[in-house]
Protein backbone atom coordinates (compact mmCIF):
# COMPACT_ATOMS: atom_id res chain seq x y z
CA UNK A 1 0.00 0.00 0.00
CA UNK A 2 1.13 3.31 -0.89
CA UNK A 3 0.84 6.22 1.64
CA UNK A 4 0.42 9.27 -0.87
CA UNK A 5 -0.78 8.23 -4.51
CA UNK A 6 -2.06 11.87 -4.64
CA UNK A 7 -1.26 15.00 -3.56
CA UNK A 8 -2.40 19.05 -3.63
CA UNK A 9 0.09 21.22 -3.34
CA UNK A 10 -0.69 24.88 -3.18
CA UNK A 11 0.98 28.53 -3.87
CA UNK A 12 1.28 31.64 -4.11
CA UNK A 13 4.36 31.81 -5.84
CA UNK A 14 5.82 32.98 -2.92
CA UNK A 15 9.35 31.62 -1.64
CA UNK A 16 7.45 29.70 1.20
CA UNK A 17 5.01 28.23 -1.86
CA UNK A 18 7.75 27.42 -3.69
CA UNK A 19 9.73 25.33 -0.72
CA UNK A 20 6.20 23.85 -0.55
CA UNK A 21 6.24 22.77 -4.17
CA UNK A 22 9.85 21.25 -3.83
CA UNK A 23 8.68 19.39 -0.38
CA UNK A 24 5.73 18.00 -1.78
CA UNK A 25 7.80 16.98 -5.15
CA UNK A 26 10.37 15.08 -3.40
CA UNK A 27 7.25 13.31 -1.81
CA UNK A 28 6.15 12.61 -4.65
CA UNK A 29 9.11 11.64 -6.23
CA UNK A 30 9.78 9.01 -3.08
CA UNK A 31 6.37 7.58 -2.98
CA UNK A 32 5.22 6.88 -6.85
CA UNK A 33 2.94 9.85 -6.39
CA UNK A 34 1.43 12.61 -8.63
CA UNK A 35 1.18 16.22 -7.86
CA UNK A 36 -1.34 18.50 -8.68
CA UNK A 37 -0.07 22.27 -8.38
CA UNK A 38 -3.15 24.53 -6.86
CA UNK A 39 -3.17 28.72 -7.09
CA UNK A 40 -5.99 30.46 -6.30
CA UNK A 41 -6.32 34.09 -7.18
CA UNK A 42 -9.60 36.03 -5.66
CA UNK A 43 -10.98 39.29 -8.57
CA UNK A 44 -10.34 42.14 -6.10
CA UNK A 45 -13.52 44.59 -5.91
CA UNK A 46 -13.37 47.77 -3.97
CA UNK A 47 -15.86 49.59 -1.65
CA UNK A 48 -16.40 52.93 -1.47
CA UNK A 49 -19.22 55.34 0.32
CA UNK A 50 -21.21 55.78 -2.95
CA UNK A 51 -20.93 51.71 -4.64
CA UNK A 52 -18.32 49.31 -5.45
CA UNK A 53 -15.72 49.23 -8.34
CA UNK A 54 -16.44 45.56 -9.08
CA UNK A 55 -13.35 43.57 -11.69
CA UNK A 56 -13.71 44.46 -15.52
CA UNK A 57 -14.06 41.31 -17.64
CA UNK A 58 -10.75 42.41 -19.31
CA UNK A 59 -9.13 42.82 -15.81
CA UNK A 60 -10.45 39.25 -15.04
CA UNK A 61 -8.90 37.91 -18.24
CA UNK A 62 -5.77 38.99 -17.39
CA UNK A 63 -5.35 37.89 -13.70
CA UNK A 64 -6.80 34.30 -14.85
CA UNK A 65 -4.10 34.61 -17.69
CA UNK A 66 -1.11 35.58 -14.94
CA UNK A 67 -1.95 33.06 -12.59
CA UNK A 68 -1.88 30.26 -14.93
CA UNK A 69 1.42 31.37 -16.17
CA UNK A 70 2.98 31.51 -12.75
CA UNK A 71 1.49 28.42 -12.44
CA UNK A 72 2.99 26.97 -15.75
CA UNK A 73 6.06 27.93 -14.65
CA UNK A 74 5.88 26.68 -11.01
CA UNK A 75 5.45 23.59 -12.92
CA UNK A 76 7.80 23.82 -14.94
CA UNK A 77 10.70 25.13 -12.19
CA UNK A 78 10.58 21.51 -11.02
CA UNK A 79 9.85 19.39 -14.87
CA UNK A 80 13.34 17.93 -14.05
CA UNK A 81 12.19 16.00 -11.84
CA UNK A 82 10.51 13.16 -13.36
CA UNK A 83 7.38 13.75 -11.21
CA UNK A 84 3.96 14.12 -13.06
CA UNK A 85 3.06 17.39 -12.10
CA UNK A 86 0.03 19.00 -13.42
CA UNK A 87 -1.45 22.72 -12.36
CA UNK A 88 -5.28 23.41 -11.71
CA UNK A 89 -5.93 27.36 -11.87
CA UNK A 90 -9.41 28.87 -9.94
CA UNK A 91 -10.79 32.02 -8.83
CA UNK A 92 -12.39 32.05 -5.38
CA UNK A 93 -11.52 31.89 -1.93
CA UNK A 94 -8.18 30.00 -1.42
CA UNK A 95 -9.16 27.83 1.51
CA UNK A 96 -12.22 26.72 0.10
CA UNK A 97 -11.01 26.08 -3.47
CA UNK A 98 -7.86 24.11 -2.52
CA UNK A 99 -10.82 21.53 -0.44
CA UNK A 100 -12.34 21.48 -3.52
CA UNK A 101 -9.46 20.78 -6.20
CA UNK A 102 -8.21 17.57 -3.40
CA UNK A 103 -11.52 15.77 -3.29
CA UNK A 104 -12.03 16.11 -6.67
CA UNK A 105 -8.38 14.43 -7.28
CA UNK A 106 -9.07 12.53 -4.08
CA UNK A 107 -5.85 14.21 -2.63
CA UNK A 108 -3.77 11.54 -0.08
CA UNK A 109 -1.60 14.53 0.97
CA UNK A 110 -2.49 18.46 0.62
CA UNK A 111 0.67 20.10 1.24
CA UNK A 112 0.95 24.38 1.83
CA UNK A 113 3.66 26.54 2.91
CA UNK A 114 3.29 29.04 5.86
CA UNK A 115 4.58 32.44 6.12
CA UNK A 116 4.20 31.93 10.14
CA UNK A 117 2.84 35.71 10.87
CA UNK A 118 2.30 36.82 14.22
CA UNK A 119 0.58 39.29 15.79
CA UNK A 120 -0.56 41.99 13.90
CA UNK A 121 0.64 40.79 10.34
CA UNK A 122 -1.66 37.68 11.05
CA UNK A 123 -4.80 39.72 12.42
CA UNK A 124 -4.78 41.99 9.18
CA UNK A 125 -4.11 39.41 6.35
CA UNK A 126 -5.05 36.43 8.05
CA UNK A 127 -3.77 33.25 6.96
CA UNK A 128 -4.84 31.01 4.26
CA UNK A 129 -3.05 28.00 5.13
CA UNK A 130 -4.31 28.54 8.97
CA UNK A 131 -7.63 28.34 7.31
CA UNK A 132 -7.01 25.54 5.10
CA UNK A 133 -5.33 23.66 8.15
CA UNK A 134 -9.11 24.02 10.66
CA UNK A 135 -11.28 23.03 8.02
CA UNK A 136 -9.47 20.01 6.67
CA UNK A 137 -10.93 16.73 6.11
CA UNK A 138 -7.75 15.11 4.58
CA UNK A 139 -4.08 15.22 6.10
CA UNK A 140 -2.57 18.53 5.60
CA UNK A 141 1.54 19.02 5.65
CA UNK A 142 2.51 22.45 6.71
CA UNK A 143 5.73 23.78 5.17
CA UNK A 144 7.73 27.01 7.35
CA UNK A 145 10.21 28.54 5.87
CA UNK A 146 11.36 31.96 7.41
CA UNK A 147 12.16 35.14 5.47
CA UNK A 148 15.51 35.85 4.79
CA UNK A 149 16.70 38.70 6.90
CA UNK A 150 20.17 39.75 5.30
Amino acid sequence: MNLFNRIVVATDFSEVSDAAVDYAVELAKTYGATVTLVHVYALPVYGFPSGALITTPEMATRLMAGAQEGATAACARVASSGVDIKPIVREGLAWEEVHKIADEVDADLVVIGTHGRKGIAHALLGSVAEKIVRTATRPILTIHRAPHTS
